[in-house]
């Protein structure tokens, strides 16, 4: 039988994390310097690309929904807990001037998105794919940041 101990610092650790998603999302000007986006100047514009961020035991998985990105532009980094995907995506007619346009909501240009990941990676191992519009990212997680088991011997 083994029992978790409850440690108040992760609990702490996991809700800075959540507030730091949600000012990253919200940025007061809708122009946050380390979360750049070519979205609408909404103050309320989600940030590009859209993310979906999962774990299991051993890996941490980011998809990316990136349409019409140039494969060949996107870069991806990793520092610590931190992944920054960076990219462009260009006009698909480049010829029509911007005051021909009735409506424009498909809009392009460079982009650079931070998010914090929920554990530590180990950046030597991560591995991207690219088909259909998605970015498919895995990452393994840092041995310090697997679960480890702990036997209790009983005396």
């Amino acid at each position: 039988m083994t029992f978790a101990t409850w440690n108040p610092w992760r609990e702490m650790e996991a809700l800075r994390r959540e507030i730091e998603r949600a000012f990253e999302q919200y940025a007061p000007d809708g122009d946050d310097p380390q979360n750049r986006r070519f979205m609408p100047r909404d103050r309320f514009a989600r940030s590009y690309p859209y993310m979906n961020v999962s774990e299991d035991k051993d890996h941490v998985y980011v998809e990316a929904l990136a349409p019409g990105v140039d494969p060949d532009s996107l870069e991806i980094t990793i520092v610590r807990d931190t992944l920054r995907v960076a990219g462009e995506k260009q006009p698909i007619r480049m010829e029509v001037k911007p005051e021909a346009y009735h409506r424009n909501e498909r809009l392009a240009g460079k982009f650079i998105r931070a998010i914090t990941l929920p554990v530590e990676v180990d950046g030597d191992k991560v591995s991207a794919d690219y088909a259909n519009g998605v970015l498919l990212i895995k990452l393994p997680k840092a041995e310090a940041a697997k679960p480890k088991q702990i036997e209790v011997k009983i005396a």
